[in-house]
C-alpha cells in the first residue's frame, strides 16, 4: 500500500515532533517534511507535493488560513487538514472557505486523527460533529439573512431541509458512508440512501461529492 505522504506545519517544534512520532508509528503514513510557518509550508508543498498538509492556523510570517488559500489554489491535488487549538466559528468558516478539507482540534484523539487523515487523503471531507455543526449553522444563517453568493437552489434546499436530513448531511460532511450513518442514527441503509437522494434532488447535485461540495461552500 502506498503510504499517505504528509507535510506537518506548526510553529511549535515540540508539537511537530510529537505529531511526527505519532504518525510514523502508523502503518501507511510517511511524514516527508516539516514547516515552522505558513510561508515555509507553501515552499515545502511546491518542492515535496505531499498528499496532505496538516496545518496549524496561528503561525508567524503567514497564517495557516493564508497558506491554505495559496495551497488549495496552486496545488489542488494537495489536501489540507487544519489542526488547531481554536474552536472558533470565524476560524472554522475561514478555513473551509480557503480550501481546507478537514478541521480538527488539538485535543483530538489518535484514532480520529488517523481517520481524518485517511478520509482527506481520499479527496473527501472530514469535520467532527462540533465542527460540522458550526458549518451547517453558518450555511443556514446565510440563507436566513439572504446572503449574497448563495445559489437559489441552495437557498431552497436549506430552507426545506428536515432535521433528519440535517443530521445525515453533517455525517456525510464528516466523511461517513451510508452504513456508518445508518449505524449511528439507528436507521436502515435504504433510509439513509433515500434521504441522501432527496437532498441531491433538492440541490440538483450530480453525486454525493457534489452534495458535499455544495454543503461546505
Amino acid at each position: 500500500m502506498t503510504p499517505i505522504r504528509v507535510l506537518l506545519a506548526d510553529d511549535h517544534d515540540v508539537v511537530r515532533k510529537g505529531m511526527k512520532m505519532l504518525l510514523e508509528d502508523e502503518e501507511g503514513v510517511a511524514v516527508i517534511g516539516e514547516a515552522a510557518d505558513g510561508q515555509e509550508a507553501v515552499e515545502k508543498v511546491k518542492i515535496l507535493l505531499p498528499d496532505v498538509v496538516i496545518l496549524d492556523l496561528t503561525m508567524p510570517r503567514m497564517t495557516g488560513i493564508e497558506a491554505a488559500k495559496i495551497i488549495s489554489e496552486e496545488y489542488p491535488s494537495v489536501k489540507i487538514l487544519i489542526f488547531s487549538m481554536h474552536n472558533n466559528r470565524e476560524y472554522i468558516i475561514n478555513s473551509v472557505e480557503n480550501g481546507a478539507s478537514g478541521y480538527l482540534l488539538k485535543d483530538t484523539g489518535k484514532e480520529e486523527l488517523m481517520r481524518a487523515l485517511r478520509v482527506v487523503s481520499e479527496g473527501r471531507k472530514y469535520f467532527p460533529p462540533e465542527i460540522s455543526e458550526v458549518i451547517i449553522d453558518e450555511l443556514l444563517a446565510k440563507n436566513t439573512t439572504n446572503a449574497t453568493g448563495v445559489s437559489e437552489e441552495s437557498k431552497a434546499f436549506f430552507q426545506k431541509i428536515t432535521p433528519k436530513e440535517r443530521q445525515i448531511l453533517e455525517l456525510i460532511v464528516q466523511g461517513y458512508n451510508s452504513r456508518e450513518i445508518a449505524d449511528k442514527l439507528f436507521l436502515s441503509i435504504r433510509t439513509v440512501d433515500n434521504h441522501r437522494a432527496n437532498m441531491m434532488k433538492k440541490t440538483k447535485a450530480k453525486n454525493t461529492a457534489d452534495l458535499v461540495k455544495m454543503a461546505i461552500q
